[in-house]
């Protein structure tokens, strides 16, 4: 099969599209035919083993682990371990695993869920990764509830497009914080006022503040809570090479003790619970994915890059 494969960290310029075995189920895996795979920043920061952290968070220290990249696809269950029950050969499924970028990949029975009708595999690839963090960010850390006040930082991003969807969903007032050539996609979603950084400030006070983007202080979000508000920090870049994004996470641990606001982090978690409850998000035409640009399986290492450039409107995804 092909596959796009590193054998050591660093630039796009370590990937090769390479001839790999198929992988076998085993008793307890399913072997997925790949139809397609999304691009999310946390792909980038595995290739290039930056920050340093996620190396030591046993994904390899010097050099990666799992040789083939990608996280979350769409496709169709080509063989199943006979210990799996659920599902089996010909069903139409979406998730994750280690290795999406190539034509067949290895997972397991909690890491998958049948495709929804409504999308095809190049949407449904474009949903796991990204709406998991959207969905927990919200729901888990931000305990979003009806008629609050949540405004999205980064709206127009990979989580962001699905962050304002999914509080809309939840009955929130939604407001984004976007680019000029965003606005009109993050208004298109639901959000009731849309904020062009690069032309003015936010204005107002909200119950619930996600940040995506990382590119303010938390003493400037605080400014923008409500007296008892929530600041939740998703990803976002900076904070050098060794810890990365993670350093605004540790900053906000560290200051929440003494101050009122509700100042969390989000490590997301892939789980079969969440990925039914975005599947029947989807099938309710609640959400739904934005899609920016698709990439042959070969032009992957593009893909990648033009994800670390920041600039994607919604998802990027690899068809294979």
């Amino acid at each position: 099969m092909k596959a796009i494969v590193q054998n050591e960290y660093g630039t796009t310029d370590v990937l090769a599209l390479t001839d790999l075995p198929e992988p076998e189920a085993g008793p307890d895996g399913v072997v997925v035919r790949i139809h397609a795979a999304g691009v999310d920043p946390g792909v980038w920061h595995l290739m290039e083993g930056r920050p340093y952290l996620v190396r030591l968070m046993g994904f390899g220290v010097r050099r990666p682990k799992a040789r083939v990249r990608g996280l979350d696809f769409a496709g169709v269950v080509h063989a199943v371990g006979e210990n799996v029950t659920g599902f089996r050969p010909g069903d139409e499924v979406f998730g994750t695993c280690q290795g999406s970028f190539a034509e067949y990949a290895l997972t397991t029975v909690d890491k998958i869920a049948r495709k929804p009708g409504r999308l095809g595999f190049e949407e449904a690839a474009a949903v796991p990764i990204s709406a998991f963090t959207a969905l927990q960010a919200l729901r888990d850390r931000g305990g979003v509830q009806p008629r609050q006040k949540v405004l999205v930082i980064g709206a127009g991003g990979g989580v962001g497009t699905y962050a304002v969807q999914i509080a809309k969903a939840f009955g929130a007032e939604v407001d984004g914080v976007c680019g000029t050539g965003k606005v009109d996609l993050v208004r298109s979603l639901g959000a009731d006022t849309v904020f062009d950084y690069t032309r003015e400030d936010i204005t107002g006070t909200y119950d619930l503040i996600l940040d995506t983007a990382g590119n303010r202080s938390l003493g400037s979000l605080r400014k923008s809570l409500a007296p008892r508000g929530t600041l939740v920090i998703v990803g976002g870049e900076g904070e050098g090479k060794w810890i990365g994004p993670v350093g605004r996470n540790l900053r906000a641990l560290l200051i929440g003790p003494f101050v009122k606001h509700r100042l969390r982090g989000l490590f997301s978690t892939e789980n079969p619970d969440d990925l039914e409850a975005l599947r029947a998000l989807i099938e309710e035409g609640k959400l739904t994915p934005v899609i920016d640009r698709t990439y042959a399986l070969a032009d992957a290492p593009e893909a990648i890059r033009y994800v670390s450039e920041g600039h994607a409107r919604g998802k990027v995804v690899i068809t294979v």
